[in-house]
């Protein structure tokens, strides 16, 4: 008897929390908000590119089309499991499910067979590639260790910009503790202007931290060994 009236106060208590209605969040049912870089570009850089490179159609001001992070593994050659971990930091960084890319062709020297899986990448458009961005300028272009601007002459003339990175630690959804081994990507930033001169303008005034042209770096030189005699 005492059993069942436990399992029935048990069942009575249960049936209540069920009962319970889940409070909704306060963003429940609105509809998704645009990436505020998108929103900058439209109110504020795209009229700065109208009055200066003279443009009269809103079409013909510059764009970004779409942004590709590359890895190139060459231990997946003898390691095929270390693939395995570079396809799940691109996933945790871009937020999208990257695709594995495979050997055109095959090299002997480097014990390299066609078809054989040796790189990862991952293509944004849309809303992920503006939010991207901006955590990619705001927050992990900062965390680059003696950072003094990027380089200007990575672009392609054809107002495409891309640069490599030594660390996949700089983005803050790493997480640092569960880092394996330090590996290198590429970030292309591709675009619809037709100069090198729109694609840099665009992206300065998207917040890119370009080196100053003229700018002299200091280099910082050690002081001179005195000899004991």
């Amino acid at each position: 008897m005492a059993t069942k009236e436990k399992q029935a106060k048990s069942g009575k208590k249960g049936g209540g929390r069920e009962a319970k209605a889940r409070v909704a969040h306060a963003g429940a049912g609105l509809p998704v908000p645009p990436p505020r870089l998108r929103i900058y570009y439209r109110d504020t850089v795209r009229p700065k590119l109208m009055a200066q490179f003279g443009f009269t159609n809103p079409h013909q001001v510059p764009t970004l089309t779409k942004i590709v992070l590359n890895v190139g593994l060459g231990e997946a050659i003898k390691q095929p499991k270390a693939l395995d971990v570079v396809v799940e930091e691109l996933a945790t960084i871009t937020g999208q499910q990257p695709v594995r890319k495979r050997a055109k062709k095959s090299i002997a020297n480097f014990g390299l067979r066609q078809g054989q899986e040796i790189g990862a990448a991952v293509t944004l458009r849309g809303a992920r590639m503006w939010e991207f961005l901006d955590r990619f300028i705001s927050v992990s272009i900062p965390r680059i260790r003696d950072f003094r601007g990027l380089n200007t002459r990575s672009f392609d003339g054809r107002g495409n910009y891309s640069v490599g990175l030594k660390e996949q630690v700089i983005f803050p959804e790493i997480n640092y503790d569960q880092v394996d081994k330090a590996r290198g990507l590429e970030v292309s930033i591709i675009t619809t202007a037709r100069t090198d001169q729109e694609a840099r303008r665009l992206l300065e005034l998207l917040g890119m931290p370009f080196q100053r042209e003229g700018e002299n770096i200091p280099v910082i030189k050690p002081p001179p060994t005195r000899r004991r005699r």
